[in-house]
């Protein structure tokens, strides 16, 4: 029996239905915060819909930045077995428009993982640190007492109906949880701006190959023919590649998988290829949550649209969110009060952390579903590599007058975008300003929001895109 199972066979036994804090979903940042809160002393029960065998098992891209940099929760040499790949140090991008490959260096430690094993690994340490699993458990309803606060959820439990009492519940469920359809959120500042066209659809299938890519110190990026989104290829090792999409879930699925596919049998190393385990999933591709935080409620992860919205990453932040949300949960009960404004500076950390800059990087999501797409694939081929990094990972670049006079050289016939990119470039660095002073209150907050929204009226206006939010 494995120990996850282990700790779930126990908890039954022993008939317990209170817990000091319930986290619904097994991902990344559920089992961060139920590590976190297991290591402090606290009774952590995480309910998966999944069984032990197949718990962890979700489709990602399998590349992670910061994989030096993990919270201390689960001991990152639990976790090394799952990383496949630590020879990855930048990002190719293809631009067949422009017949064109652009090498860009990625600031700090890159690996592929893969993914399942990953998975398996970060709900062992988080069994290992003391939380109870309860798979086969799907989440029907949220639980709330008379002012509001939530108290639990209800579940069914291997086909049997449960409830699950607690201090706090963190809902790591990800993309487009249902705990915030079911949870009446109208009277706090929790985030409910959200709808089906800020996140995104992904495919992926693990594709093997005779022979080692030429790429494989590289993470691969490609623009899909006919959509806002790309194509990558991830190297697991030389010969198993993790190949998929990322679409805006307003365009069709079927037709963009056919991208794909096509990209596979054109590309010659691919020849003879032999697929498995094919999986698509949902994540955001917007702002973070403006509040990730309700009275006895915090949400993590994928559920609070912490991803970076234009690479579609989210490992590393997930397990920094997790792990914020549960040390001020356990502040919050040494407190002995589960509002607000104890829960609030989980939502400061994650903004200072990576909020920002990750709302920042949405602008330059928007102003893609605003112009051409051969006319963007022509300007970045006049960028060099080193500021496209940076405006990839910190929301914003900075460009000398060398640099700059070159770009415009190349960029001939691009004009327009470039003054387009310039300006929007101007948005989004009054927007990562307005963002690094985040209220330290939710008195604040109302202000805030107002300047936040005007900043963003900006953002529509000058980038010529329909508003997101």
């Amino acid at each position: 029996m494995s120990t996850q199972e282990a700790a779930g066979v126990g908890a039954a036994e022993l008939g317990r239905g209170d817990w000091d804090v319930v986290v619904v979903g097994a991902g990344t940042a559920g089992c961060y915060a139920a590590a976190t809160i297991a290591n402090a002393g606290y009774d952590v029960v995480i309910l998966e819909r999944k069984s032990p065998e197949e718990a962890g098992h979700i489709a990602c891209g399998d590349a992670l930045k910061g994989a030096n940099a993990f919270p201390d929760a689960i001991p990152k040499s639990q976790l090394e077995s799952a990383f496949t790949n630590t020879g990855v140090d930048h990002g190719r991008f293809e631009i067949p428009q422009e017949d064109t490959v652009l090498e860009i260096p990625v600031p700090g430690e890159l690996a592929v993982v893969d993914r399942w094993e990953y998975g398996r690994k970060v709900i062992e340490g988080a069994a290992n640190a003391g939380a109870t699993f309860h798979y086969d458990t799907v989440v029907q309803d949220v639980r709330q007492g008379d002012d509001g606060t939530v108290i639990g959820v209800d579940a069914i439990r291997k086909g049997d109906p449960q409830t699950y009492d607690a201090e706090i519940v963190v809902d790591g469920a990800g993309s487009l949880s249902i705990l915030q359809d079911k949870a009446d959120l109208a009277d706090s500042t929790f985030d409910t701006n959200v709808t089906y066209s800020q996140f995104c659809s992904a495919y992926r299938e693990i594709v093997h190959v005779d022979e080692p890519v030429e790429w494989s110190d590289a993470l691969v990026f490609k623009p899909t023919e006919r959509a806002a989104g790309y194509l990558w290829y991830f190297p697991r090792t030389e010969t198993e590649i993790n190949a998929g999409l990322g679409f805006q879930m307003t365009e069709e699925p079927m037709h963009l998988v056919e991208d794909l596919k096509r990209d596979l049998r054109n590309r010659a190393e691919f020849e003879g290829a032999r697929v498995e385990d094919k999986l698509g999933a949902a994540l955001p591709t917007r702002r973070p949550y403006d509040s990730a935080v309700h009275p006895g409620f915090v949400a993590v992860g994928d559920a609070a649209g912490h991803v970076n919205p234009t690479t579609g990453g989210g490992i590393a932040g997930a397990a920094y969110a997790g792990t914020y949300a549960a040390e001020q949960a356990i502040e919050a009960m040494e407190q002995g009060t589960v509002d607000e404004d104890v829960l609030w500076r989980y939502n400061e950390r994650v903004m200072d952390h990576f909020g920002a800059r990750y709302a920042a990087l949405d602008v330059y999501n928007i102003l893609s579903t605003a112009v051409d797409i051969d006319e963007l694939m022509g300007l970045l081929a006049a960028m060099p590599g080193e500021q496209i990094a940076e405006a990839l990972y910190s929301g914003s670049a900075n460009l000398g007058w060398g640099l700059k006079i070159k770009a415009l050289l190349k960029a001939r016939g691009h004009y327009g975008t470039v003054w387009n990119l310039y300006k929007t470039k101007q948005r989004a660095d009054e927007l990562l300003a307005h963002y690094e002073e985040y209220p330290d209150s939710p008195a604040a907050f109302d202000a805030w929001q107002r300047e936040r929204d005007r900043l963003m009226e900006s953002v529509y206006e000058t980038t010529g895109a329909d508003p997101k939010y």
